[in-house]
């Protein structure tokens, strides 16, 4: 190994990462420049996993500005504990809430449209606890927001979406991997289907195109998708600890195709098994085929 790369691997190392692919893969990672399309991280500490995560990406800072009014989209469908993975990981919501204040945001929202009773979901969850201990707000959505937004997809040409989701200055995803009787995965793209209003199981007959349709129309400053745990049956709500595998893992990206389609591989699936991921990158959402990307693994 020459010594500018033997220096390179070393400052990585020295700031506590590694790639689990050992040290040739780690040097090779180290060597690399440009763009990083997603960053793969493992680790036990959530907060941790988040910031390693977005720091691959560029900072924080790439993504929010000081002043910004930031909503973030989690999960929090369901009446369910952290431990049986039917929403979103509040220790990974928590670590995005704290950098975005971090880099000067003004405001902070979290917010979903639950299936069970919102004021179960967002106390079961942990989510509404956890980020209203830093600052941010973790209201209840308001029926008088919705509006009749103009979509022109392929499936929906317009459904009520959520205003504050749409006139934030960012918008962060961060939904859980799971299990869906319907989609196969809710992942990303899934996620969307709670800053809609109306009937929603009336998209359930169309419901690969309608989210490509939605995930055309919304686009994320950023993902992370949370595998801290993932629901492997029985999803979307699960309920059952056998169905729960622990990952202690976080995908953060940009792209939501590229996101879903990692996403699919932790459940020993490909993207291509996805009908709204195919879907997406053939309407030039994203990229799908993983061989084209550039993936940072990242143990923390």
């Amino acid at each position: 190994m020459d010594r500018r790369k033997f220096l390179k691997m070393t400052a990585l190392t020295s700031a506590g990462l590694s790639v689990p692919n050992g040290l040739n893969a780690l040097a090779e990672a180290a060597e690399s420049s440009g763009r990083t399309d997603l960053a793969v991280v493992h680790g036990a500490s959530p907060e941790k996993i988040v910031k390693a995560g977005i720091d691959a990406l560029g900072g924080i800072t790439k993504f929010v500005s000081r002043g910004d009014v930031v909503v973030i989209k989690p999960n929090i469908g369901w009446d369910r504990t952290p431990e049986q993975a039917g929403n979103t990981n509040p220790e990974v919501v928590a670590a995005v809430v704290k950098l975005c204040f971090e880099a000067g945001a003004k405001k902070v929202k979290v917010f979903d449209r639950p299936v069970n009773d919102p004021r179960r979901c967002y106390v079961q969850s942990g989510i509404a606890a956890a980020v209203k201990a830093l600052g941010a707000e973790a209201e209840y959505m308001d029926e008088r927001k919705f509006r009749d937004t103009a979509i022109n997809g392929q499936a929906i040409k317009s459904w009520p979406l959520y205003t504050d989701a749409l006139e934030a200055d960012k918008l962060i995803n961060i939904p859980i991997a799971k299990h869906h009787s319907l989609a196969k995965l809710t992942m990303s793209m899934k996620n969307w289907m709670g800053i809609m209003g109306g009937k929603r199981n009336q998209i359930h007959q169309k419901l690969d195109e309608i989210l490509v349709d939605l995930s055309m129309k919304i686009k994320p400053t950023l993902t992370v998708l949370d595998a801290v745990r993932i629901l492997t049956a029985n999803g979307p709500q699960g309920g059952s600890l056998a169905d729960v595998k622990k990952l202690d893992t976080v995908i953060v990206g940009v792209d939501q195709v590229a996101v879903d389609s990692y996403g699919a591989t932790l459940f020993g699936m490909k993207g291509s098994d996805l009908g709204y991921v195919v879907l997406g990158y053939k309407l030039g959402l994203g990229q799908m085929d993983l061989h084209k990307l550039k993936i940072r693994k990242i143990s923390v």
